[in-house]
């Protein structure tokens, strides 16, 4: 029986693992569950689990969910803050941490559990984003195993041997035979958009997803395709890629989640409904796998599968990931915390659709621009995540 800590536990994510435990109940069990602010649904989920912990980030948020807790006579305990959530992830008692805090306030409890030597299940890319090599070079350090949950990188960690399986982040792909990593995304909803229509765009257009059932934070992101600029990011720490071994298609159909191309021409790819399901389950029970609760695919009901190339000028915020990415971990830094803002501001109608992927690239421009800049410990890499929030407010403000 494996315990795991759920970070990220009332979001899409979370219900998904919860989902996985529920059809493998003899091999998992929920030793704690952590949110953001959402009593509501953490008392719902405390009740129906009864996991050892509760922990809210919020600290009003935990004092209340105390309360109902009391009231409902669950014996769950309740911590609260950073440093609550960082004690349920680095638990003795834990087998397995699936991260899931959307953002960056996901990395310190991320790489909590990463220095508690854990089996990391990783859905927060932004751990990878802001910190990159030092993050995995304290997963070697500390015997920490890294498993990517994101469908992508999930569908490429597949489609790779077993040496690269083992040896993420520090894998030799040229050596392995492999030419390069074709990252697919759906194009959001407005892929045949008018380009010009896009500034008139409103946050429920943007949320509404063709193919997957995401939180409004990683809708948006996936309508400027700023998640796949991310996820390059994120490849490219994982599988130790140079920028010529990583390629993005669109893929409208989101049936196949990934592909490997290989120097003899081949090219394996993962392929199965989009349902996060199925990759959470294969990072939880790998090497083996487990009944996820995700139906086969129906061969006979596919239509067509149809690839693009992404045209920049309407996706923007994509070419400037890719741009960062190879810059350093300064401008990954810089432009996931702007990206955050920026988005922020378009959820709560103060911005316009268009106006993410300005904001984003003054912020990383101001960032790339500073004459003194150290990336060399967390405690920087945070500071460099504050500065770059407060130039995106004065730029959202301007």
């Amino acid at each position: 029986m494996q315990k795991i800590t759920i970070l990220g536990a009332t979001g899409s994510i979370g219900a998904s693992t919860l989902s996985v435990i529920e059809h493998n109940p003899e091999d998992f069990s929920v030793y704690a569950l952590a949110a953001g602010s959402n009593v509501e649904k953490m008392l719902e989920l405390c009740r129906m689990w009864r996991p050892q912990y509760a922990a809210m980030a919020d600290e009003n948020a935990a004092l209340e969910l105390e309360k109902q807790l009391q009231r409902n006579h669950c014996k769950t305990k309740v911590v609260a803050g950073i440093d609550g959530l960082c004690e349920i992830s680095s638990a003795p008692e834990v087998d397995m941490v699936m991260a899931a805090i959307v953002g960056s306030p996901g990395l310190l409890p991320t790489m909590a559990a990463v220095q508690a030597g854990k089996r990391i299940l990783l859905a927060n890319k932004e751990s990878l984003v802001m910190s990159g090599q030092f993050f995995i070079d304290a997963a070697k350090q500390y015997g920490a195993q890294i498993l990517p949950v994101d469908s992508e990188h999930n569908a490429i960690f597949q489609c790779l041997s077993q040496t690269v399986q083992t040896e993420l982040g520090h894998c030799d792909l040229e050596a392995e035979g492999i030419h390069s990593i074709l990252l697919t995304g759906s194009g959001g909803p407005f892929r045949y958009s008018d380009i010009g229509s896009l500034d008139a765009v409103t946050p429920e257009m943007a949320i509404a997803h063709p193919n997957w059932s995401m939180g409004p934070k990683i809708s948006v992101d996936s309508a400027t395709m700023m998640n796949k600029g991310l996820e390059f990011i994120e490849a490219k720490w994982l599988f130790n890629a140079k920028q010529e071994q990583l390629k993005v298609l669109i893929h409208p159909q989101s049936v196949i989640h990934s592909m490997v191309q290989y120097n003899d021409g081949s090219v394996l790819a993962q392929m199965g409904e989009p349902d996060m399901r199925t990759p959470i389950a294969l990072s939880m029970s790998y090497p083996k796998r487990i009944p996820s609760g995700v139906k086969p695919l129906d061969f006979t009901q596919m239509s067509e599968l149809t690839f693009l190339a992404p045209d920049m000028a309407r996706y923007p915020c994509l070419q400037l990931a890719i741009d960062a990415c190879y810059t350093g971990q300064h401008a990954t830094t810089a432009i996931n915390a702007a990206n955050e803002v920026s988005v922020a501001a378009f959820l709560n109608c103060e911005l316009k659709f268009t106006d993410i992927a300005r904001i984003n690239e003054k912020v990383m421009n101001k960032v790339c621009a500073l004459s003194t800049l150290n990336t060399d410990s967390l405690e920087s890499l945070l500071e460099l995540d504050r500065i770059s929030r407060v130039y995106a407010a004065e730029c959202l403000r301007r």
